[in-house]
């Protein structure tokens, strides 16, 4: 009988995949483990790139792909989808059967996943609760996900006290450091000539990397708000731009077709790409000058990798961030005059100390040890952990 505690990582994105890899190979080599890994959503359509050879490329096998077809771009398709996603999970569950389920971040999807597991009893490992995104729905599934889950993973020690302030033990929230930072900070990189060839796209001149996603919780047209940023970037043509697709949030598809005409008509000083990948992602980022957009990869990795952020909107606001991140309004005028700020000398050479408050070192080993703590104990429920406050009414 195989004593192993079986663990199955649930990714659903190139970006969710990039940032758990360092865990799930920290998980196949402890010899107290027993890998499994379980793809959905945009790693298996094609649309976004077939993301799924990224995981099998990488020498892991997939137990299970568990299909979500969003026929439409709009916030129904996506809960039908959810739907779908929840079904395919409890059938891979049931034929896993695995000691416990890792989870990271705050996607609808993984919701899905985090449902199908409470129901069936498969304790959760959360990675990344406690944090804010207040201009995304993504901001209420995370702090649902966190009560559905029984140990916590968390990137800084505000997010770990917030956690807890929502009522789970501190026993099992745990701070990390955010493993994307590790990834800057450990990856074997690309050279600038194996990814010229990649990419088929010279990176001579100032170059930005560009991601722009819906902002789910704004009911300003996306589409609209990404011409604003087209705008303001063309208000700096000595920039060469890679821009990456946004993920598959409703409301995604106008988006894309700004992207993919406003790089048609500018040829050889815009690529466009479906996914860059983990590696090939931070390996461009080595020679940008700056990353512009709404993702929280601007947020949380890119400053150690000493560049500024230019933030745009309110996506991501509420989250720590570095001071190399500059915030603006999704304004062309205020996108662009903060992008002239990003290609000043003092900002540049703030962003160039890598100051970042989601590092902490050995984040995979500090990971593995608590996930491998937690399935030794396995203890089976949650209690509710109660902080002292005070609850008297203000006086107005």
């Amino acid at each position: 009988m195989d004593s192993k505690a079986k663990i199955l990582i649930a990714t659903s994105t190139r970006a969710d995949w990039g940032l758990l890899r360092p865990l799930a190979e920290a998980l196949q080599s402890a010899d107290w483990c027993r890998l499994q890994i379980m793809a959905t959503n945009m790693h298996l359509l094609e649309a976004y790139g077939m993301t799924i050879s990224e995981i099998t490329d990488a020498g892991f096998a997939v137990d299970a792909r568990v299909a979500m077809d969003a026929a439409g771009d709009d916030e129904a398709s996506r809960v039908k989808a959810m739907a779908q996603c929840m079904a395919g999970t409890a059938e891979a569950l049931s034929r896993l059967r695995p000691d416990a389920i890792v989870v990271l971040g705050d996607r609808y999807e993984m919701l899905a996943v985090a449902s199908a597991a409470a129901v069936m009893r498969v304790p959760i490992v959360h990675i990344a609760g406690g944090e804010i995104s207040e201009g995304a729905i993504d901001d209420s599934i995370r702090h649902a996900i966190t009560k559905l889950s029984s140990l916590h993973l968390v990137a800084t020690e505000p997010y770990r006290r917030r956690v807890i302030q929502m009522g789970e033990h501190p026993a099992r929230v745990v701070n990390t450091g955010a493993i994307g930072v590790w990834n800057v900070l450990n990856r074997q990189l690309l050279s600038r000539s194996e990814l010229e060839t990649d990419l088929g796209f010279s990176l001579d001149g100032p170059l930005a990397v560009v991601t722009y996603h819906p902002v789910t919780l704004d009911d300003a047209d996306p589409r609209a708000l990404c011409r604003r940023m087209l705008e303001a970037l063309d208000r700096h043509r000595q920039l060469r731009l890679i821009i990456t697709y946004p993920n598959n949030d409703a409301r995604s598809e106008g988006i894309i077709a700004e992207l993919q005409s406003y790089a048609a008509a500018r040829p050889g000083r815009v690529l466009l790409v479906k996914s860059l990948g983990m590696v090939r992602y931070l390996s461009v980022l080595q020679y940008a000058c700056m990353v512009i957009g709404n993702s929280s990869s601007g947020i949380v990795e890119v400053p150690s990798m000493g560049i500024p952020t230019v933030d745009i909107g309110i996506r991501q606001r509420g989250r720590l961030a570095a001071p190399s991140v500059l915030h603006c309004a999704d304004t062309a005028d205020d996108i662009a005059a903060t992008i002239s700020r990003a290609l000043t000398e003092p900002v540049r050479s703030m962003a160039a100390q890598r100051v970042n408050p989601y590092y902490k070192p050995d984040t995979p080993g500090i990971m593995v040890s608590a996930v491998h703590h937690f399935v030794s104990a396995m203890p089976r429920g949650k209690t509710f952990f109660d902080i002292d406050f005070d609850t008297s009414s203000p006086q107005i």
